[in-house]
């Protein structure tokens, strides 16, 4: 199929075949026999470089256990045009390393009003990516091609306003194929209506992941598997009953019930120890951490597993 794209390329336009991916937009591209692993070595290295902290006492999480940070912490300003420069890097690096995606997301909401506290939080993150940057997502060969999601959520996280955070991840095979973490726009009443958006979020970018891999050949013939850890949650997706605690909820939020109902996705319950998405809702402990990280596929090229030899 490939020599076949390329001989119909070359009909139409002037190319020379380079040989396998390499480097794409700063995007390693390791390829073997058993797998593909993707990440942005080079491009770390160039951030550390810029910030000075290549050499600075390296951190195994990218942020303190349970950090919070807020608007008005009372700790002095500092320069905005460097913040944003370091968190703009920040957020380039993450697609590639999920693993910042939550820490990345949280200093990111300080953009026009940094302090020294939202800015001590940033350069921790490049500690951490200091000794991570070998790190990348591996995609490991004959894994099959069934789509399994996580959604989850913190509720009233966010010390300024107490909205939610929402977060969601999806795997194909070994590897996370999309992933995202971020606040929600509406204050929800109850954990139960936090889980419930968040799963809602969750189910549209099923639908379209769907569409995509229908489009490159690989239908899912079963409906979507979406894990949630909140058991009312899924009843309210599950039984369109409305009473007094969830009659407020917006209607594009009940989206959800009709996709279970027409067998495009369906949402189930793990606990939370398997729970992966809590990587992309909170600041955990290193163990916590460092488990989801590796059951996400972020690792080391050299420490993968696999049967190449």
């Amino acid at each position: 199929m490939i020599k076949e794209f390329k001989w119909s390329m070359k009909q139409v336009f002037e190319m020379t075949d380079m040989g396998n991916l390499k480097l794409f937009l700063g995007l390693e591209v390791k390829q073997t026999k058993v797998g593909i692993f993707l990440s942005q070595e080079k491009y770390a290295n160039s951030l550390l470089s810029k910030f000075g902290v290549q050499y600075s006492k390296e951190e195994v999480t990218p942020m303190n256990h349970n950090e919070k940070l807020q608007l008005n912490d009372g700790a002095d300003k500092v320069d905005e045009q460097q913040f944003r420069s370091l968190v703009g890097g920040l957020l380039y690096l993450t697609h590639s390393r999920p693993d910042l995606a939550y820490s990345v997301s949280l200093v990111s909401r300080f953009m026009q009003s940094p302090s020294k506290i939202h800015m001590g939080a940033a350069r921790r993150i490049l500690k951490y990516v200091a000794s991570t940057t070998k790190f990348g997502i591996w995609y490991k060969k004959n894994q099959g091609i069934e789509l399994m999601g996580y959604s989850d959520s913190d509720w009233a996280s966010c010390l300024d306003d107490r909205k939610s955070l929402s977060a969601y991840v999806f795997t194909l095979g070994t590897g996370m194929v999309s992933w995202r973490s971020k606040k929600q726009p509406t204050v929800a009443l109850s954990s139960t209506e936090a889980e419930y958006i968040s799963a809602t979020g969750a189910t549209c970018q099923a639908l379209w992941l769907r569409r995509v891999l229908e489009d490159l050949g690989y239908k899912q013939n079963k409906p979507t598997m979406i894990y949630c850890d909140n058991k009312s949650a899924i009843h309210l997706a599950k039984n369109p009953v409305t009473d007094g605690r969830t009659r407020h909820i917006d209607i594009k939020y009940h989206f959800i019930r009709e996709m279970i109902g027409k067998e495009q996705v369906n949402l189930e319950f793990c606990n939370t120890y398997n729970q992966v998405a809590d990587v992309f809702t909170k600041s955990l402990a290193r163990e916590k951490f460092v488990y989801f990280r590796h059951k996400l596929g972020v690792m080391e090229f050299e420490s993968r597993e696999d049967d190449e030899e």
